[in-house]
């Protein structure tokens, strides 16, 4: 068995600010009981542009141009206070215009469901193609688009509009006249969903100078569902991603566990490395339409922008020991079970104290805690509070329950050990993966020695059990040594294959 590693990590932000308003679940329903609201006539002056979205602090941190700890050094709230110089390309990713998304849709689209203007298509395709990983072979599928005639029939006809500042430029058509899986609101949901991990994976292999071809697994971890109605979760995103992105290679699958499913799958990912059943496996999710504008009232109720629209996404690589990248300790696992209970007490021990004591470990000697990395500026103004402070706290309160820390060190051990939150609310996004990236950085240069990914999860959102859910790994430094590997070669056995031959040849002929 080898030790997996983190190979490399992707972060991509899509800017949709009209997705906001007509797929995010607080204004659609908002349309639908109270259309004329002064909320829903508020929120197209909250949007921000593609530029503010770009020179949002958070924002930057996630696409790896920051550090976490480098908001500290920011004066809030953040979005009254942007980054002049920043890019909307990023050290593991970038931030996508909601245009340019719009083409990458199409490229997702396997069924001809998306349609896309014309002259819309004329003036935004050069985006893509300025793009080092788009192929000449994929932007020639973006074809020439349809009349905007067209568009405005199947749009009249129960489409779903694709709209620019209001402005329409396309539809998303059902998939079937009578299947609500498969109804244009629900193909949106899965196309938008498929064509930004998409992106992300294309960041992945592209940043980190990866063969799409070498990538032998793709466990796909977001939180939505695409089937029919005889199978309504059925998949498979993990497939259409790859095949999508390039990795002709790969195969794969989905993992569902809500806001803990890519802590899951990291989980997973290391463990079928260590195994050696796959030598390189990718984790991936797309964003989450239904999330976009989620605390939207609150936000313009306060006066200030609808920090929730963009989408969010994400790829890790997970493969055999190179010497180099982090390692992820499968010997240091924290999990909710099923006994564990639902005290946000018992829940921190089962994932977070818990593997520590079976390595004899305190719990300062993890120097980084990633765990809902909620950014507090969307989550505080709607009365949620600061997520991650929240946990901090109570992993501080542990160490002192635990003699690990003083009293008097708790604000001390939150500063050290913990982090601002930077993730936007995209359910499965914040809990604890956006880190990892970071965590690789700060672990390769050697600031830090060890870092825990957290993943915690709301079962009862489903109404199948009243559960919560949690994870945990460590991912650590590497120190350069590489394991012995356990196999031979095929010449070494060809000889003894060779030689068992000769052996069992002489022993007949002795026996004669």
């Amino acid at each position: 068995m080898t030790t997996p590693v983190v190979k490399g990590a992707a972060y991509v932000l899509v800017h949709t600010p009209d997705m906001v308003m007509h797929y995010g679940t607080t204004c659609s329903v908002e349309h639908e009981v109270n259309p004329n609201s002064d909320f829903l006539k508020k929120v197209p002056e909250h949007l921000r542009t593609f530029e503010e979205a770009v020179k949002y602090a958070p924002n930057q941190v996630y696409i790896g141009n920051m550090l976490p700890n480098d908001l500290h050094g920011i004066e809030k709230p953040w979005y009254n206070n942007l980054i002049d110089d920043a890019k909307a390309e990023g050290k593991q990713g970038e931030i996508v215009s909601q245009d340019e998304f719009y083409i990458a849709m199409k490229l997702s689209d396997a069924f001809d469901l998306v349609m896309l203007e014309k002259d819309f298509i004329a003036n935004t395709k050069g985006k893509l193609e300025i793009k080092p990983y788009y192929s000449e072979v994929e932007l020639k599928k973006i074809g020439e688009g349809y009349e905007i005639a067209d568009i405005e029939e199947k749009v009249s006809k129960g489409a779903e509009p694709l709209l620019v500042k209001d402005k329409l430029v396309g539809c998303v058509k059902a998939a079937h006249e009578r299947d609500k899986n498969l109804s244009a609101h629900v193909m949106v949901e899965n196309i938008v969903s498929k064509a930004s991990g998409v992106i992300a994976l294309k960041n992945l292999i592209f940043k980190n100078d990866i063969s799409a071809d070498s990538i032998e697994y793709v466990i796909e971890c977001s939180e939505e569902a695409c089937g029919d109605m005889n199978q309504r979760g059925g998949g498979n995103f993990a497939k259409a991603i790859a095949e999508t992105a390039g990795a002709t290679g790969a195969t794969g699958s989905d993992t569902r566990g809500f806001c803990a499913a890519p802590a899951h799958a990291l989980v997973n990912a290391a463990a079928l490395v260590k195994s050696g059943v796959y030598k390189s496996v990718a984790i991936v999710a797309g964003g989450a339409t239904a999330k976009l504008g989620m605390n939207g009232r609150d936000h313009v109720q306060k006066g200030m922008p609808i920090l929730e629209d963009c989408l969010g996404t994400f790829a890790v690589l997970v493969t055999e020991n190179d010497g180099v990248s982090p390692i992820l300790r499968t010997d240091i696992v924290g999990r909710h079970t099923v006994g564990t209970g639902s005290s946000p007490q018992a829940v921190m021990e089962s994932i977070i104290t818990m593997p520590l004591d079976k390595n004899g470990l305190k719990i300062t000697d993890i120097d980084k805690y990633s765990v809902e990395m909620q950014n507090p500026e969307i989550t505080v103004p709607a009365g949620a509070g600061d997520v991650p402070l929240a946990n901090y706290k109570m992993i501080a309160a542990l160490g002192v329950k635990r003699g690990d820390i003083e009293r008097t060190a708790m604000q001390d051990f939150i500063e050290n050990h913990g982090m601002p939150g930077f993730a936007p609310t995209q359910g499965h996004i914040p809990s604890g993966i956006p880190f990892v990236g970071a965590a690789k950085e700060m672990l390769e240069s050697g600031e830090i020695d060890k870092a825990m990914i957290v993943g915690k999860g709301s079962l009862f959102l489903g109404r199948m059990t009243n559960l919560f859910d949690g994870v945990s790994i460590v991912m650590e430094r590497n120190t350069g040594k590489v394991e012995e590997a356990g196999t031979v070669s095929k010449e070494e056995i060809k000889g003894m294959v060779a030689e068992t031959i000769k052996e069992f040849a002489a022993f007949l002929l002795d026996g004669k």
